[in-house]
């Protein structure tokens, strides 16, 4: 029984950590500079900044973005990201 609460509990934190379509009330703004942009696992595309931080689009390719285009308008520029926060 306890075992059954235990994941129970677990899954609801979990379901609670999912990033369902964030508004941007509910997002952290940062400036970054693009250094590096790649294609990822599944069909993803990462950004990598000049402080060794990566971002990615999850599943990018897969909505129509083109890595090409995307080197042409964001490689060594600032961009704004607008990103979830996740607890909180």
């Amino acid at each position: 029984m306890k075992k059954h609460i235990f994941l129970l509990g677990f899954s609801m934190i979990l379901l609670s950590c999912v990033i369902k379509d964030p508004k941007p009330e509910e997002c952290v703004i940062q400036n970054e500079t693009i250094i590096h942009i790649k294609e990822g696992t599944s069909f993803d595309i990462v950004f990598s900044d000049n402080q060794g931080d990566h971002y990615y689009i999850n599943r990018g390719l897969e909505r129509g973005l083109i890595l090409d285009s995307l080197n042409a308008k964001v490689l060594n520029k600032t961009v704004t990201l607008h990103l979830p926060k996740l607890l909180g």
